[in-house]
């Protein structure tokens, strides 16, 4: 067989096989989140979030909508180097992002059913 019809064939098959994976695939609410830092910001935002005094406290001095949590929970990133996984009974994660020229650093409690914001503050 060329290579030619050889190439055919599987085009053939794969434009199928894509065809199939829309129609399954295509009303549902589907995400990749395989890294690392996707998975634990992802299984923070689908938790109910509690904001602690002093992080309220923080968001109030420096004028910062509370809206950012939710900002930062799609574009920050996980400091692991800084975060505490072992930590029991809930994990420590310490995420970082930018928001309106500033540096953040969030401290959360990430246990079974919430997200506790525990701290924010400037990382310059």
């Amino acid at each position: 067989m060329k290579f030619i019809h050889r190439l055919g064939y599987y085009l053939s098959g794969f434009v199928v096989g894509i065809i199939m994976l829309m129609f399954f695939l295509g009303g549902k609410k589907t995400s990749c989140d395989w890294g690392l830092d996707a998975r634990v910001l992802k299984n923070m935002r689908n938790k109910e979030r509690i904001v602690e005094a002093d992080a309220l406290k923080f968001f109030q001095e420096n004028r910062i909508d509370t809206a950012t949590i939710s900002y930062l929970l799609k574009s920050g990133d996980v400091n692991f180097k800084e975060s505490n996984i072992d930590a029991k009974p809930c994990k420590i994660y310490q995420v970082e992002g930018v928001v309106n020229n500033q540096e953040l650093g969030f401290i959360f409690e990430n246990c079974d059913s919430t997200a506790v914001l525990k701290r924010v503050f400037n990382l310059k």
